[in-house]
């Protein structure tokens, strides 16, 4: 996985950061899906749905994304701390996924993975309203959110989607708090791990 810098976001713009940012995980409400998905409750995150027409055993390869990650208005973390977390996130996915091919193009056979950290800390219910419905419940204000979308890389459709914040690293706010970099590693290698243990359960290498 790889991770790229979004800068903080005008609050009269926060419709325009979610369709920007979450490119393929969110967008505005006027989008409409034509997929049918199951909620699967045995998952061990949060917020899992799994389209029903998704076979995953079709794919041998994982298109990387670079992971977005959006901060709310005002967030202070400075761009050296910013780089630090991309480089964490980095690690310990590339770390999980060393016997995976990982391509940087669509094609045949390659899984498009989108990840994206949402510090939704400041966010308001007008926010969550924004975001499409069937991701809702997954984008609750309060947290901070690691979410993850699955598609096909030559048809862009949803295979599945997953949102988590079990494991929320301390990251500096507004307030002067400051980075808790133990709690970044350890929440970068909880979600890292997580996705290699769906990997194993249900991708064809």
């Amino acid at each position: 996985m790889l991770t790229s810098d979004l800068s903080s976001c005008k609050r009269s713009a926060a419709r325009a950061w979610m369709s920007a940012l979450l490119t393929i995980t969110l967008s505005a409400c006027t989008t409409v899906e034509t997929q049918s998905f199951q909620v699967n409750t045995s998952s061990a995150v949060e917020s899992s749905q799994v389209a029903t027409d998704a076979d995953f055993s079709k794919y041998n390869r994982l298109h990387a994304v670079d992971m977005g990650v959006f901060f709310p208005e005002g967030f202070s973390t400075p761009p050296e701390d910013v780089q630090r977390i991309r480089d964490i996130f980095r690690t310990a996915f590339l770390g999980q996924l060393g016997d995976y091919v990982i391509v940087t193009e669509p094609g045949p056979g390659a899984m498009t993975v989108q990840a994206t950290l949402i510090d939704f800390r400041s966010a308001t219910t007008q926010d969550v309203m924004a975001v499409r419905t069937e991701l809702r419940d997954m984008a609750s204000p309060g947290k901070i959110l690691f979410m993850m979308e699955m598609r096909d890389s030559v048809s862009d459709r949803v295979l599945a989607r997953a949102a988590d914040s079990a494991k929320t690293p301390t990251i500096a706010d507004e307030e002067g708090e400051m980075t808790n970099w133990t709690s970044v590693e350890d929440a970068a290698e909880h979600w890292a791990s997580l996705f290699r243990q769906f990997l194993d359960a249900n991708f064809s290498k």
